[in-house]
């Protein structure tokens, strides 16, 4: 996984913890946490406490014009060396955020001025974004890839002395998504149960977060890879008892991601353990349940599965399949993939 985004974030910081301010941040993007991290982390270091009544102001994109942000970024700092200008959703001024560009040629050096826009990226083709990069910073916060969310939640806990088992991230990915800020906030509370230094497993996750190590889709898929047809049914029971914490969907989308890498493994002419990881960019621990599942399932029942997985997908979103209980679909899917 490339870690640039992380990295570029820790530069910011760093840049600004060592006094090395720009008039500009313009934080953009369709991941909102790093957005609001390095703001909030603006709005609480770059002032003293003292300085803040004169000095920092909120304003919100919903209730302000683009000529509102420029007029208060025009004035001088009172009895401090900046002042600070943190506009919150920013992204509701996108109709008239070129208009930016004209101050961002010549801003006002005094003022620290953040932009938090959220959930879109400004044209890079026009003035704005040229002149913000000669100026100022611009941060793109791009989402990170199902793929990508176990290593960032590894390298995360790195940085506080901690480490997790391949499993337990994975299960974290599984139950949360690539949402960051929802990552984040479980990732705090095991901060502040286990001391520094643990390895995170899944028992802790279990126990502190309420996602049974043994009965998730993490489960399932390794379950069905191995062709555990008993231990998979379990599986699926367990899911039919507590729908609204498995719900079908997400589990005819995780196991048809499963099986269209399991294709990808059987048209690889390198099947080295580093080779498959690149290729289907998974975490190295996992490549022996793709070798055996390779061997459970050939090319041809894989496509079958492929195939099998896209008719539920659509019967459990409701289409022909309303009066199906989703517990009674997913047993009818599991036998149609083991058999």
């Amino acid at each position: 996984m490339n870690f640039s985004i992380l990295d570029e974030v820790k530069q910011i910081v760093t840049d600004i913890k060592n006094g090395h301010l720009k008039p500009i941040y313009f934080l953009m993007g369709e991941e909102p946490y790093y957005i609001d991290r390095i703001s909030e982390f603006i709005e609480d270091h770059v002032l003293a406490e003292e300085e803040r009544g004169f000095n920092q102001m909120v304003l919100y994109g919903r209730d302000v014009t683009v000529e509102d942000i420029i007029s208060n970024a025009k004035r001088y700092p009172m009895m401090a060396d900046h002042q600070v200008i943190i506009v919150k959703e920013a992204q509701d001024l996108a109709r008239s955020i070129e208009k930016l560009a004209d101050y961002a040629k010549q801003p006002q050096p005094t003022t620290v001025l953040v932009m938090n826009y959220k959930y879109k990226t400004i044209d890079k083709r026009k003035a704005l974004y040229k002149t913000l990069q000669k100026n100022g910073v611009v941060y793109e916060s791009k989402k990170l890839y199902e793929n990508q969310v176990a290593d960032w939640i590894r390298r995360v806990l790195s940085t506080k002395n901690y480490t997790i088992v391949p499993k337990a991230a994975q299960m974290l990915v599984e139950f949360l998504g690539t949402d960051l800020s929802k990552i984040s906030n479980e990732l705090d509370k095991l901060q502040i149960i286990l001391p520094k230094g643990t390895q995170i497993s899944p028992e802790h996750i279990e126990e502190n977060i309420g996602i049974s190590k043994d009965f998730n889709n993490f489960e399932l898929r390794q379950a069905i890879g191995e062709k555990n047809a008993f231990k998979a049914f379990r599986i699926v029971n367990y899911f039919a008892e507590n729908p609204k914490d498995n719900p079908m969907v997400v589990t005819v989308t995780l196991l048809f991601n499963f099986f269209s890498q399991l294709l990808q493994f059987h048209g690889l002419t390198d099947k080295s353990p580093r080779n498959v990881a690149s290729a289907l960019k998974v975490n190295p621990y996992f490549v022996n349940e793709y070798v055996l599942a390779a061997k459970n399932y050939p090319m041809k029942k894989v496509s079958e599965v492929i195939s099998v997985l896209r008719e539920f997908d659509v019967k459990s979103k409701g289409v022909g399949s309303n009066a199906v209980p989703q517990g009674d679909l997913l047993k009818e899917l599991l036998v149609k993939i083991v058999s």
